[in-house]
């Protein structure tokens, strides 16, 4: 790869001579700009506003333009002069947790490599003193006719710098946010919190840009003249109100049946959040729907239920009283029984004669006037 800046890396008393290469490039598909009527390119001169000629890259330098307009040249050696400790080299200031770096700060990426045989001792004695640290290194470097501020920090086995923004170029978040107050409930955490398991991890190298595949696939036909254009898509719905109870239920089906789990069909409902636990230990609030689809059974009312309550127990203390009369009656009855009892036993076997007499000359009765009678003859 090839150098971009040379200098070195002073690491207390410690210099280590390094070479800065790009640790990032972009892929973007660049267009030209033409002339429709034609296809010529269109080109941009850079003419001087006195003269009005075309001025070659070799006779423009750098100027600054004072507020009344006027313009004071600047050369590089006028920069290259400047009592800067940074000019030439990457000076660390301090050694920090990476997390206490906040992401907004980061800028271009870098690999720095020992620039030759002397330089590899140094190198990766920092190299392994960041390892087993567990810190990035923050230092101030001077690159393209600035100052930056930039963190070491190790890459496999190389030293990587971030180049990081200074704090006062990060803007502070004013009215971004939201203006007005939203309450998030728990069962909405819950279906996000399946979400975010369900889609679980991926493998950051098997993510591709797919616009720019579309792009050189539509100029690949267009050069063969093969192209056909596709239909456009449908301008989406603008301001339309979601459920979003729904969204988040869909959208776990969605997940799981991308992945091919159990609980991603169109029936999965409520239960595909509930089963994406397996995936992420998520656990989920289950949720009654109700509508056309199946009414959800719902607690009584709260004045409905104290006055059930209430009733019962009424109903039951005149049950209990009733009971309480019963009981003292059927003890007065065993009393007076006990009392007359062997006149009862007397009485009894008379009664008992009398009622067997009857009985016989009932059925005697009964037998006679069940036999038909004989009719005489003429």
């Amino acid at each position: 790869m090839r150098s971009i800046w040379n200098g070195a890396i002073s690491f207390g008393l410690v210099s280590i001579p390094i070479k800065l290469v790009n640790a990032t490039e972009s892929h973007s598909i660049s267009f030209r700009q033409i002339h429709l009527a034609d296809g010529g390119r269109i080109r941009y001169r850079k003419v001087c506003e006195l003269d009005g000629e075309e001025v070659p890259g070799a006779e423009i330098g750098k100027g600054y333009e004072e507020a009344d307009g006027s313009v004071i040249p600047i050369t590089d050696e006028d920069l290259a002069q400047l009592p800067l400790a940074t000019a030439k080299t990457i000076e660390i200031m301090s050694f920090v947790p990476a997390e206490e770096i906040d992401p907004l700060q980061m800028d271009a990426a870098y690999y720095l490599a020992a620039n030759g045989a002397t330089a590899a001792k140094p190198y990766t004695l920092l190299r392994e003193a960041l390892k087993r640290s567990r810190k990035v290194a923050i230092a101030k470097y001077a690159l393209r006719g600035r100052e930056r501020l930039g963190m070491l920090r190790v890459v496999d086995d190389v030293i990587a710098m971030h180049g990081l923004l200074w704090p006062d170029e990060i803007r502070v978040p004013e009215g971004v946010a939201p203006d007005v107050e939203v309450t998030v409930r728990d069962a909405e955490l819950d279906l996000a919190d399946a979400l975010m398991a369900t889609l679980g991890e991926v493998e950051m190298t098997s993510l591709h840009d797919d616009y720019r595949d579309a792009v050189e696939a539509m100029i690949a036909a267009k050069a063969g003249g093969a192209f056909e254009p596709a239909e456009a898509p449908g301008k989406p719905a603008g301001g339309q109100v979601i459920d979003l109870m729904a969204a988040l239920e869909k959208s776990v089906r969605a997940a799981k049946a991308s992945r091919g789990e159990a609980g991603g069909g169109a029936d999965g409902g409520v239960d595909a959040a509930q089963d994406s636990a397996a995936g992420g230990g998520a656990e989920v609030t289950p949720m009654r729907r109700g509508g056309a689809g199946g009414k959800a059974s719902t607690a009584p009312k709260s004045v409905g239920g104290k006055k059930s309550t209430a009733a019962s127990a009424k109903k039951t203390a005149a049950a209990a009283k009733t009971a309480s009369a019963a009981s003292k009656k059927k003890a007065t009855t065993a009393k007076s029984g006990a009392a007359g009892k062997s006149g009862a036993a007397a009485k009894s076997g008379a009664t008992k004669s009398t009622s067997a007499a009857s009985a016989k000359k009932a059925a005697a009765g009964a037998k006679k006037a069940a036999t038909p009678r004989k009719r005489s003859s003429a």
